[in-house]
């Protein structure tokens, strides 16, 4: 159990950011908004820093982490750069996508964040907070999702603070995530694949690179965060695909149906994925023992949308 210590909460303005920054170079733990969700982010050279990561999330193994960046120029000191790389970046970057890539020799980050793998997830963030503190702090900042492991991804800061509350330095407020899921991982070490789905699709990706990017297996090793069976998951159990509800369930909708919340009537799938993690947070928060999700089109952006659900309501170990 990680030691209690008392968690700040940091205004988004040059004081917040300044404390922040000083926080990550005395090897603490601040959470920072993202245009996806709030992450908890450590320097990614401190060894400390980032095992503490893994203690405060209570995260089961040391699963690899993505390092965000203000800039490109910072990303090339870190990792091998390719063609398919560039015309990814030029494409989606700043961004809610996560490149995988070979990692650079002498790069000077903690083996914690690799989990030992010869590649490294980079990410450049879109928000502008995130920028604004990345470029503060000047360093790579290793930064999963700020919440226990296994839990619902928070999309605020209060998400964060009744999750992680008592156990990180601080977390910077700045305001509610615009998209609402994790980023996209595609992984650009040899044949472009899929590694976790997104806001930026498959589809838009081969589009981007002129050749069909594979798509990964469930059965193949974990290669890149966010790929484990059960995740992302709520107290309640989850059940998809609902038609129907069953007395005393919670009732998570899509489209045109009576349900207790809604992720889109209209069935906007952008309304449904910035939806997903907060109404999972207030149906759990509200007590629910199953939540029963309508069904979600599984296309463009509901492939990811499914790939989070599906997590949630996996067995739990």
């Amino acid at each position: 159990m990680p030691q209690t210590i008392q968690t700040e909460t940091l205004l988004n303005n040059a004081a917040g950011y300044a404390r922040a920054a000083q926080i990550w170079r005395d090897g603490g733990l601040v959470a920072l908004p993202t245009e996806t969700v709030y992450g908890l982010g450590a320097d990614a050279a401190n060894d400390i820093a980032v095992a503490r990561i893994y203690e405060a999330k209570g995260r089961p193994s040391f699963n690899p982490l993505i390092v965000h960046l203000a800039d490109l120029e910072a990303v090339k000191a870190l990792v091998r750069w390719n063609d398919h790389a560039e015309k990814v970046a030029d494409a989606f970057w700043p961004g809610p996508l996560t490149m995988v890539l070979p990692l650079r020799d002498g790069a000077g980050l903690s083996k914690l964040v690799t989990a030992g793998m010869a590649t490294l997830a980079v990410r450049m963030p879109a928000h502008p907070t995130a920028r604004r503190l990345l470029a503060e702090f000047g360093g790579p900042v290793a930064a999963p999702s700020a919440n226990r492991s296994g839990h619902i991804s928070p999309t605020r800061a209060d998400h964060v603070m009744a999750d992680l509350n008592g156990r990180i330095e601080a977390v910077l407020d700045g305001g509610p995530c615009e998209s609402g899921l994790e980023s996209t991982i595609i992984g650009l070490t040899d044949v472009p694949t899929l590694l976790r789905p997104g806001h930026v699709t498959r589809e838009a990706l081969s589009q981007v690179l002129g050749l069909p990017v594979a798509q990964r297996h469930d059965t193949d090793a974990i290669s890149a965060p966010g790929q484990t069976a059960s995740h992302y998951a709520p107290n309640a159990r989850v059940r998809l695909n609902a038609v129907d509800w069953a007395l005393g369930e919670a009732r998570l909708g899509f489209g045109d149906v009576d349900c207790d919340l809604n992720l889109s009537a209209s069935e906007d799938l952008t309304e449904a994925a910035a939806n997903l993690f907060e109404y999972l947070h207030r149906l759990d928060d509200a007590g629910a023992t199953t939540i029963a999700v309508s069904p979600i089109p599984h296309l463009g952006l509901g492939v990811a949308i499914n790939d989070r659900l599906t997590r949630a309501a996996a067995p739990r170990d």
